[in-house]
């Protein structure tokens, strides 16, 4: 799932009109356009996550940023394990998008960690976190911070196998799908 390793499967899969499945994330503009041009000919499901608890996890986080609205301060930390390249994580990122997006926050940009003498925190601002050590398979919190009262939604995975199990689940449903770009949501049938 290294980001170098996608423009040559996205080529091959568009030149042979074969549908894809992928969790690749940190992809650069080049890429990007070429993921939307394949959805273009062929199905295609791309996800940052396939487990079905964190994606039912997305749709949650974004109905409470929703219903709280700009009331309720937003912060998300991730924890995975000390071996884990990036930082933060494509599920972290989804979800400061699902979050930013229930917000109403669409062209917000996340404020990765703090530091010093940051100043009072700003209205709309949403914190990423990540933590690595161990073997952690992958923790995922949204905070919802209002005055007075706090709401906590997490995701924990234990198992690597559940990330194989969402895969196939995807690939078996993407067969005899019209051409397009689908996310685990699509699968999954979680409404917009």
């Amino acid at each position: 799932s290294l980001p170098a390793a996608l423009p040559p499967l996205l080529a091959a899969c568009r030149a042979a009109s074969v549908p894809l499945v992928s969790g690749t994330t940190g992809l650069d503009e080049a890429t990007e356009a070429a993921r939307r041009e394949l959805g273009g000919r062929v199905p295609a499901v791309f996800a940052p996550n396939f487990r079905q608890g964190v994606n039912a996890f997305f749709f949650l986080a974004k109905r409470a940023a929703e219903l709280l609205g700009p009331g309720f301060d937003a912060e998300i930390v991730e924890v995975h394990h000390r071996h884990k390249v990036d930082a933060p994580s494509g599920t972290a990122e989804r979800l400061f998008r699902v979050v930013a997006e229930g917000k109403g926050l669409q062209t917000h940009v996340p404020t990765y960690g703090r530091s010093g003498q940051v100043g009072e925190r700003p209205d709309g601002e949403i914190g990423v976190f990540a933590m690595r050590g161990g073997d952690v398979v992958g923790e995922h919190t949204l905070y919802l911070f209002g005055d007075g009262e706090r709401i906590e939604l997490s995701h924990r995975a234990t198992d690597r196998q559940i990330f194989a199990r969402g895969a196939v689940r995807a690939a078996h449903w993407i067969c005899g799908r019209a051409p397009g770009l689908y996310d685990m949501g699509d699968v999954m049938g979680i409404p917009r």
